[in-house]
């Protein structure tokens, strides 16, 4: 059968399980598994492919930089830190519009499954006098939570791409960071620069409370700066580097009097069912390689007439599509794009870009669902705005691409 066929239906058979409401992990698993069987059915192939997952170094870097992403959430959440920054971001800054944008973005840096629902409060309540609605707060909502996903070295997406592909955090978030204040702007300009904000007199705010609320953002904000400073500046692992901030954060909450439960952070962290997934996408990854999928899509993209930076893009969009998550594209085609240039910047670049335009354009996105089950919304209104700014970006990314490959 033809491989590409073949990776056709595995993907309905992903989203199809999706719909059914069957996890991220366990989807793609039986994806791949459906593949073994049409391609290459010896169960030898599974029996080698668990042995080299479960032996692979990068399996439990990878798996230990996304458990201590859950204990940096656990932390700053059961400290109050989190708290007291949403409302030093509230009181201390005049600007609503700011409050909006600013709030879904940092919370975008602390990832989690339908982490939008967090900030999708926050978003309601800072815009409860403006006026907008529904739909319009679900778009700023949504947008507002993704742009950090091209520079965030603690997005899992952004995590298992560098593993898979080969290249290192410092390169590939130095390589696409400039996409990030692009889609801040490009938000502020169809999103928050329409809004009418009305004149309001403000209240007195008791310098102590204005203190407690700086310390709080500085609190909430200095872990993931560190974090992105020890990977980006000085080449740490993702793992190592978690890891240090994590343990560092402990003895400055209890000097600042803050209640932290140890046993809540590193026990009630351990998000099984993440963990699961993420197990079964890198199976499935290795599953591809044993079965030889993988070379047989290569040699196929290499006899093509199509330029291979625009096959990967295709398919990236078109998986980003099906699946809703940065996990499903980069694990199906990040093995390729490893094998096609092992380490090559720029069609991790697109494959992640591309991917990335994907996944927020389709109702299988949990933010997207959470968001608009939150605001009661229509999802082709909301989804007009955030459609309007991807097409702009893509193709400022696309000739950028093409002017300096």
């Amino acid at each position: 059968m033809n491989v590409f066929l073949v990776i056709f239906l595995a993907m309905v058979l992903i989203i199809f399980l999706l719909r059914k409401k069957v996890p991220i992990g366990p989807s793609i698993l039986a994806a791949g598994l459906f593949i073994w069987a049409t391609m290459a059915p010896d169960p030898n192939h599974l029996l080698v492919a668990a042995k080299k997952t479960l032996t692979m170094h990068r399996t439990y870097d990878l798996l230990l930089a996304l458990y201590l992403i859950m204990c940096l959430e656990v932390e700053l959440r059961s400290s109050g830190a989190l708290d007291g920054m949403v409302r030093a971001l509230q009181r201390i800054f005049s600007s609503v519009k700011f409050t909006l944008a600013i709030m879904p973005a940092f919370l975008g840096l602390l990832p989690s499954l339908g982490g939008a629902r967090f900030s999708a409060p926050i978003v309601d309540e800072a815009s409860k006098d403006l006026g907008l609605s529904g739909e319009y707060k679900s778009a700023i909502n949504f947008w507002f939570r993704h742009v950090t996903e091209f520079c965030s070295p603690v997005i899992p997406g952004m995590i298992m791409a560098c593993a898979i592909a080969g290249v290192s955090f410092k390169d590939l978030i130095s390589h696409l960071c400039w996409l990030t204040p692009v889609a801040f702007a490009l938000g502020w300009f169809f999103l928050m620069r329409p809004i009418k904000v009305p004149k309001e007199d403000k209240m007195p705010i008791d310098k102590a409370e204005r203190n407690s609320n700086i310390i709080d953002t500085l609190l909430s904000l200095s872990p993931v700066l560190v974090n992105f400073c020890l990977i980006v500046f000085f080449d740490m692992g993702p793992s190592m580097a978690m890891l240090l901030v994590v343990l560092g954060l402990i003895p400055i909450l209890k000097c600042s009097n803050r209640v932290l439960n140890l046993k809540e952070v590193f026990i009630g962290a351990l998000d099984w069912k993440m963990l699961a997934n993420v197990l079964s996408i890198l199976y499935f990854i290795q599953i591809l390689t044993e079965t030889k999928v993988l070379n047989d899509i290569v040699t196929m993209l290499n006899t093509t007439a199509l330029p291979v930076p625009v096959i990967l893009a295709t398919a990236s969009f078109i998986v980003g599509l099906l699946t809703g998550m940065s996990q499903g594209h980069v694990a199906i085609i990040m093995p390729i794009v490893a094998a096609l240039a092992p380490g090559n910047l720029n069609l991790v670049g697109v494959a992640m870009v591309f991917g990335i335009a994907g996944q927020m354009l389709t109702p299988t996105h949990v933010c997207l669902v959470v968001t608009l089950d939150y605001f009661k919304a229509n999802i082709f209104k909301s989804l007009k705005p955030v459609f309007i700014i991807e097409v702009i970006i893509l193709t400022i990314f696309s000739t950028y691409t093409y002017l300096t490959w």
